[in-house]
């Protein structure tokens, strides 16, 4: 009588969700945090920023909030509003990109490390 004996195999948990890579934030996300925080150290409401460009008020919020894929436009009249360049805008938002890709590649590169140490 030969019994059944299982094989040898760890367990998987087959239902267990999978961690998801980091995921890169997009430009308007970026981009409205960046507007929000100039806007915050100058002390001004959304309407007194959105008037001076030339925008509506619900239109910026919805920029500072990444919901809106504004026109370069758009970007260049909010930006004039709060008194920065376009360039030195655009720099930044690109410096906080590079940021969060550095982040999310370090982070892992040291989980693949501790895998590896394990």
């Amino acid at each position: 009588m030969a019994s059944s004996i299982p094989p040898l195999r760890p367990a998987i948990d087959r239902t267990a969700p999978k961690p998801s890579p980091a995921r890169e934030p997009l430009w308007r996300h970026v981009l409205g945090e960046r507007l929000r925080g100039l806007r915050h150290e100058r002390g001004e409401k959304l309407s007194e920023t959105a008037s001076r460009a030339g925008v509506s008020p619900q239109y910026l919020s919805e920029m500072e909030r990444g919901i809106k894929e504004p026109s370069s436009e758009m970007i260049a009249a909010v930006a004039g509003a709060l008194d920065v360049t376009l360039i030195d805008l655009t720099l930044a938002v690109a410096e906080s990109l590079r940021s969060a890709q550095h982040s999310a590649s370090r982070g892992a590169t040291c989980s693949a490390a501790y895998a590896l140490a394990a």
